[in-house]
């Protein structure tokens, strides 16, 4: 199968990237608004914001309602939010929420573990946020985690992955993004989780959304892409991880997807060097080395 022309570039790392920075240095309402600013300016038109769960559980999002009322219109771009539940959806669409997005698991254990309840049961909560949302013309994104594995069952059946994509695509979600959240996966295993859920969810509904624990997701980018799949999440400065998965990085850096795309001459609107500078403002922010390896190439030199 032909590579894609063109990809367009989720940017997760607001929220995914964010949500699990250490509760005792909380990231400020303000940094983010600049972070996301930063990010729209350098072309990302699909940015995750902020998740509208109990601040109780990830403390960080605690500022969602603020944040979300506070983010500037802008021609082009849509602000998307995490919503787990009925109270969540209704709180973000009061809040003028353009997307919201429902996060579903692969494995059983890890749906369990991480929203305290079975699959079926998820998809039972997942179908009243799709009807709360589209009752008000906003639409709903789904998310299946553990698409190549499990921090507590391993690997994960193609099917089972299937199972709850066709599930999330039948009740109304626009697109559904198989996410690697261990960052396990590889080509061949993407490839194969990939044409199974192509058999329930049409490709052009497809995301790819890969960590690099094992500095496989561009790997598995490259292996999506010939899969006919052109839409991939992906966190500014590998912002991100797993907080089930001991030892799991973050998600695959937006500068290097974009780098590798660019190689490919995919287009995607989006520039390299705002996205640098994005880079550098949200490590100098949170005190810590970006996890890009273009960033660190990159890099001013002294």
């Amino acid at each position: 199968m032909a590579l894609p022309g063109e990809v367009q570039i989720v940017e997760v790392g607001p929220r995914d990237g964010l949500q699990n920075e250490p509760t005792d240095r909380p990231v400020s309402t303000a940094v983010k608004l600049e972070l996301i600013g930063r990010l729209a300016d350098a072309g990302l038109r699909r940015i995750e914001a902020t998740a509208f769960v109990s601040p109780r559980r990830i403390p960080q999002m605690a500022d969602h309602e603020a944040l979300l009322r506070s983010l500037s219109a802008r021609a082009g771009v849509r602000y998307s939010v995490l919503t787990p539940n009925l109270q969540g959806v209704q709180a973000a669409l009061a809040a003028g929420a353009q997307e919201v997005a429902v996060f579903g698991a692969a494995s059983e254990t890890f749906s369990q573990r991480n929203i305290h309840c079975s699959i079926d049961e998820s998809l039972q909560r997942f179908e009243q946020v799709v009807q709360a949302a589209r009752a008000q013309g906003v639409p709903v994104r789904g998310y299946v985690s553990c698409a190549l594995g499990c921090p507590y069952e391993g690997r994960i059946a193609p099917a089972a992955v299937a199972r709850v994509a066709g599930a999330l695509h039948a009740m109304g979600c626009y697109e559904i993004s198989l996410g690697d959240t261990i960052g396990v996966g590889t080509p061949a295993a993407t490839l194969a989780m990939l044409e199974a859920c192509a058999a329930r969810v049409p490709r052009a509904q497809l995301a790819g959304h890969f960590h690099d624990t094992y500095g496989q997701a561009l790997a598995n980018v490259y292996a999506a892409l010939q899969a006919g799949i052109a839409v991939f999440d992906a966190s500014v400065a590998g912002l991100g991880g797993c907080p089930y998965a001991p030892g799991a990085s973050g998600n695959v850096a937006t500068e290097d997807l974009l780098y590798l795309l660019q190689g490919l001459n995919i287009r995607t609107g989006v520039q390299l060097d705002g996205l640098l500078q994005a880079d550098r403002f949200i490590c100098a922010a949170l005190g810590r080395p970006t996890r890009s390896r273009v960033a660190q190439a990159r890099a001013p030199q002294p």
